[in-house]
């Protein structure tokens, strides 16, 4: 009867920590799945800078250091590395650059009246929707992730088994400054 007792008990400590592992699992996937839907919505946001770019080149011809930093701060997000913490950054200097091209259109009537220019700064707005909604995804789904690898028991085996922390998408304090202020305009 005792060596039924420990079979029993070993086979429940098993199914246990396959069913904690795949859990584990899972929650890696949905994270590294989240992580890729944030790519998603910057490659639209990329591809969508350019146009807005050529747009505002025609009615502000002499803003051209605005511009460049737009240039600039895209190729920079583009080639980030692939990791959290340097994307949120360059992601961060992209978004405060975009802010002061945005501002750019409230000093020129024409450029506000322009229906490409709405249109690009339209689709601009609900890239930036869909992205914000994309971070909140994945830092939600790495709480969720962080926690269950720092949760006892799973925490005894998941750093040996290849579970490692994630950071979230933040832009940092540096940055969340720049962004949190307006942008600055000058002629």
């Amino acid at each position: 009867m005792g060596l039924w007792i420990f079979l029993g008990l070993i086979v429940v400590i098993a199914l246990w920590g396959i069913s904690a592992y795949n859990t584990l699992v899972s929650l890696r996937q949905r994270t590294n799945q989240a992580f890729a839907d944030i790519d998603v919505q910057l490659k639209q946001r990329y591809d969508l800078i350019p146009n807005l770019i050529e747009t505002v080149k025609g009615y502000a011809a002499h803003e051209k250091g605005t511009l460049e930093a737009v240039v600039a701060a895209r190729n920079a997000a583009m080639n980030a590395g692939g990791g959290t913490t340097q994307k949120a950054a360059a992601e961060g200097m992209l978004s405060a650059a975009l802010g002061r091209l945005i501002a750019l259109s409230e000093a020129y009537p024409d450029l506000k009246a322009n229906t490409n220019f709405l249109q690009l700064q339209s689709e601009l707005s609900n890239v930036e929707d869909k992205l914000a909604a994309a971070r909140r995804f994945f830092n939600n789904v790495v709480s969720e992730y962080n926690a269950a690898i720092q949760s006892f028991p799973a925490l005894l085996f998941a750093a040996s088994m290849g579970f490692q922390h994630r950071d979230f998408f933040d832009v940092g304090d540096d940055d969340r400054k720049r962004l949190d202020a307006p942008p600055a305009v000058k002629f």
